[in-house]
């Protein structure tokens, strides 16, 4: 009898629930779409979300209230960029900010060039900065973080205790990881999160960061769901697994889908 296709069964007490997030769109994203060698421009360095991104940012902001995620959410993990950040406390973060000196903000207003009100702490998850769930690293300096002295300024309630350098030690500019290393950091990364207590975490990354750990997950699953993991999160279709939030139609592809496309073109 063949039993590849058996399924997998675990105790309920033995799992966690994540759910992934890809960053709203970011300022490289819409130019990158256009030529995607401003994937390579200092311009773009640390790129913030536009505001079609604070758009995403809002349905699914909404979407998370209204269907009860933000009571069951324990916790929140975010990439260290401006764009995961900025999506997380937008997405995740309290309402109804007062001036209180015994309540610290999630987000200091206008940071990152958003727009943007101060976000509050009240009623939110705790949001931890994790660096193993960066994006790509090295090359495109849109995937190359500022200071975490520079963060703890714009997010002063955001816990950035698990990062040990202040400055990006991690991103190259002569190098850039194979997408093999980008699933090992992934994997490492899925390792991790079994250490936590939490048992419900979001988790607010970037689409080739997880697109690359999800493909090289899942090898213990029946195929049909290693099949349904591993599916592109955004740019390519619509799965039937997304939010009902209505994302604007049009590109937001990773940066390494938009090198890989022109890549074919030439």
């Amino acid at each position: 009898m063949d039993t590849s296709a058996s399924p997998s069964l675990f105790p309920l007490h033995r799992c966690k629930t994540l759910h992934l997030v890809r960053h709203a769109q970011g300022i490289h994203n819409v130019e990158g779409d256009k030529n995607w060698k401003a994937y390579m421009s200092p311009e773009y360095f640390d790129a913030h979300i536009t505001p079609l991104g604070w758009q995403q940012v809002d349905n699914l902001r909404k979407h998370v209230h209204e269907s009860g995620l933000t009571k069951r959410i324990d916790l929140v993990i975010a990439s260290p960029l401006l764009r995961t950040l900025q999506t997380a406390v937008g997405v995740f973060g309290g309402e109804g900010y007062t001036d209180r000196m015994d309540v610290v903000p999630l987000m200091v207003e206008n940071a990152g060039n958003s727009a943007r009100a101060v976000i509050s702490s009240l009623n939110c998850p705790p949001i931890v900065a994790v660096e193993l769930c960066r994006e790509h690293l090295g090359g495109h300096p849109c995937d190359n973080r500022r200071n975490i002295s520079d963060y703890k300024f714009l997010f002063p309630a955001v816990d950035f205790s698990l990062i040990e350098n202040d400055e990006d030690t991690w991103w190259k500019a002569d190098f850039r990881e194979t997408k093999e290393e980008v699933a090992a950091r992934g994997l490492k990364f899925l390792n991790w999160l079994w250490t936590r207590k939490e048992k419900e975490i979001a988790i607010v990354s970037h689409g080739g960061f997880l697109f690359h750990t999800l493909s090289a997950s899942g090898n213990d699953c029946h195929p049909l769901v290693k099949e349904e993991i591993c599916k592109p999160m955004i740019g390519f279709d619509l799965s039937t697994t997304n939010y009902p939030g209505k994302i604007p139609s049009g590109l937001d592809l990773p940066s390494d889908s938009v090198n890989e496309k022109a890549k074919e073109r030439t």
